[in-house]
């Protein structure tokens, strides 16, 4: 039913008092700030506690959204923000090693796989899953969050352009810099973090 509804419409009538609606561009924006936020971070449960935290503050937020805007733009910058004091405040809180959680934990595995797979298929998407975490958290930040925003929230470079408030040509050399980064990282073999061990 509410399919045939855009977003700004959805939002709209949240806004009127139609709150239970907002479960449907949670639906359908969840599992992309998963799958960016679990880049991000190699960690579910964390990525899953920062989505939540984005929806919270969305929808807290709610009033101040601009249908002449688009709504995806709208959330992602409200993600975008909320994972950054995210990594603020891990980085002035102690921590033994960033990647830790890397290798055969829980937390780090790739979202149930196609049933039609084999276990060993499924091992060498988790470990490459594991790999490419790793090789991102080597990239300048906003190469990175580029990269997470196009291939793991699925956004256009223009959208990804207004989400990091930037130029659409910093948007696609972000990008595409770091895809070469992250080339060049995958040939050269190793993350970084394992040189000095």
């Amino acid at each position: 039913m509410n399919q045939k509804l855009d977003d700004a419409a959805i939002m709209k009538r949240v806004c009127a008092g139609e709150y239970l609606l907002f479960d449907e561009l949670v639906l359908r924006y969840r599992s992309r700030l998963l799958r960016f936020a679990w880049s991000k971070y190699g960690k579910r449960c964390a990525a899953e506690d920062l989505v939540q935290e984005a929806f919270l503050a969305a929808y807290a937020a709610r009033e101040t959204y601009n249908p002449a805007f688009a709504f995806s733009t709208w959330l992602w910058t409200i993600f975008l923000n909320l994972c950054r004091r995210h990594y603020k405040r891990e980085m002035k809180q102690p921590r033994e090693v960033v990647h830790s959680s890397l290798g055969n934990s829980e937390e780090t595995r790739v979202p149930e796989p196609c049933s039609s797979e084999t276990p060993l298929q499924t091992a060498l998407k988790t470990e490459q899953f594991e790999l490419l975490v790793a090789y991102l958290a080597e990239l300048p930040e906003v190469q990175a969050d580029a990269l997470r925003l196009r291939f793991f929230g699925g956004l256009k470079f223009s959208e990804i352009a207004l989400t990091m408030e930037c130029s659409l040509s910093a948007a696609k050399i972000r990008v595409k810099n770091g895809l070469l980064q992250l080339a060049q990282r995958f040939s050269e073999g190793t993350p970084s973090e394992g040189e000095g061990s």
